[in-house]
C-alpha cells in the first residue's frame, strides 16, 4: 500500500548519512518499551509510571508495548496524525509527515503546534532526530521495507511502532502495487485503531467519544438512503493510467454505506491502474474524484481531473461527465481513515442532490 494513497511503483529507500547511535536516541524524552497489559486509568494525560502500565495491543501480528503513555510520538502518515490530533494529543507529538490534503477541519490549531518533519515520506534519520518514544503509520509502505524503516528497526532502538490495522487486516501488501484485499474493509477496523491508540496513550474515554461521534455521523448521513442500481467510480490520481478504487478498501465502505455499486467491484486490488477505454466502457453514473494538494502524480486536484475528463475524446461523452455528476473528496476520505466518514457524508449528500438516491 502506498504511503498516502496510490503513488505508483514503490520508491527504494535512499541511503542516508550514518545514523546516530541508539544511545542518543534513547536519551532525553525517549521512553523504553515494555510488555504486558493493565487496566485503564482516567482520561487525563498520564505521567510516566502511571498505574496500568506497561500496556500492549496486538497489531498486524505484532505486540506493540509501551511502559508509559507516549510523550514524543511521531506520526508518519496523515491518517494516524489526524487520529492523534482528534484524541487531543498534539502536546504529545514530536512530528508528522506524508500529507495529501490540508488537515481535517477543526484540527488546524492543534496541528500547527506539531512539527512537520516532511510533506512526503521523511528519512529515517529525520524521524530519529525528533527523538520519538512512539511511531505510528497508516501504511505498510511507510512502516516497512522501502519506506521510512521497518517496525523491527524502530523496535531495535526502543521505539514502539504501530501500523494501522486497516492496511493489514484481510490485505496482502507483498506485491508491487497498493495491495490486494481478500475481504472488505469495514469502519470497525478503523474504530479499532482509534481504540488501540487511545489505550496506549491512556485516553480511552476520548477514544470512545470519538468512535461514538463517527458512528453517529455515518448513521445520520445514511438514514433512509437507497442508491441501489447507481454505479460509482473512484479516481484517486494520475491522468495517464488512472488509479481507480477496487471493491474493498475505503471507497468500498462508502459505496456499501449508501447502497450503491462500485463500477470496479470485480477487482480486489486496492487501487488498480486501468486504461481510459475501460473507464469509458464501464460508464459510471457518478465519478468520485480525489481532490489532493500533494504533487507526486498528474491530475492530483479535482479541477485537473475534470479538465481532463471533459477534454479527452475517450471520456468526455461518459454519462457522469456529460451530466457533471462529480463528487470531490479529500485523499484522506478515500483512504482507510477516520475521514472515510467524511466520504460517506459527501457521497450520500451528492447522490441525493443528483436525484439518484431514494
Amino acid at each position: 500500500m502506498s504511503a498516502a494513497g496510490p503513488v505508483g511503483p514503490r520508491r527504494p529507500f535512499l541511503s542516508r548519512r550514518a545514523l546516530r547511535g541508539p544511545v542518543l536516541l534513547l536519551s532525553g524524552a525517549l521512553l523504553a518499551s515494555g510488555c504486558g497489559s493493565g487496566a485503564a486509568t482516567d482520561d487525563a494525560a498520564a505521567p510516566a509510571g502511571t498505574a496500568g502500565y506497561p500496556r500492549t495491543v496486538r497489531d498486524c501480528g505484532h505486540d506493540v508495548r509501551v511502559t508509559a503513555p507516549p510523550h514524543r510520538a511521531v506520526s508518519l502518515n496523515q491518517g494516524t496524525t489526524e487520529i492523534l490530533l482528534s484524541l487531543g494529543l498534539a502536546d504529545r507529538m514530536a512530528g508528522t509527515a506524508t500529507w495529501t490534503d490540508p488537515v481535517m477541519k477543526g484540527l488546524e490549531k492543534a496541528n500547527s503546534a506539531v512539527p512537520r518533519l516532511a510533506d512526503d515520506m521523511p528519512s529515517f534519520e529525520t524521524v530519529l532526530d525528533a527523538e520519538p518514544d512512539f511511531v505510528a503509520a497508516s501504511f505498510a509502505s511507510t512502516l516497512g521495507t522501502g519506506g521510512v524503516a521497518t517496525r523491527e528497526r524502530f523496535t531495535e532502538l526502543g521505539v514502539p511502532a504501530y501500523l494501522s490495522p486497516s492496511d493489514c487486516a484481510g490485505k496482502d501488501n507483498s506485491g508491487d502495487g497498493d495491495g490486494v484485499r481478500s475481504e472488505p474493509l469495514t469502519m470497525d477496523t478503523v474504530y479499532g485503531e482509534v481504540r488501540d491508540l487511545a489505550r496506549l496513550f491512556d485516553v480511552e474515554q476520548r477514544g470512545e467519544k470519538l468512535v461514538a461521534d463517527l458512528e453517529s455521523r455515518v448513521d445520520r448521513a445514511t438514514s433512509g438512503i437507497d442508491a441501489s442500481g447507481v454505479t460509482l467510480m473512484y479516481w484517486f490520481a494520475n491522468s495517464t493510467s488512472p488509479y481507480l478504487a477496487g471493491c474493498c478498501g475505503a471507497p468500498g465502505v462508502i459505496t456499501r454505506a449508501v447502497g450503491a455499486e462500485n463500477a470496479m467491484d470485480d477487482t480486489h486490488e486496492e487501487w488498480p491502474q486501468v486504461g481510459w477505454e475501460t473507464v469509458a466502457d464501464r460508464d459510471p453514473d457518478v465519478l468520485v474524484l480525489g481532490d489532493l494538494t500533494r504533487k507526486s502524480q498528474t491530475a492530483e486536484t479535482a479541477a485537473k481531473k475534470i479538465e481532463f475528463l471533459e477534454s479527452n475524446p475517450v471520456t468526455r461523452n461518459m454519462t457522469a461527465v456529460r451530466k457533471k455528476r462529480y463528487v470531490l473528496l479529500s485523499g484522506q476520505a478515500m483512504n482507510p481513515t477516520i475521514r472515510t466518514v467524511e466520504g460517506v457524508e459527501q457521497v450520500a449528500a451528492a447522490l441525493r442532490e443528483f436525484g439518484l438516491a431514494k
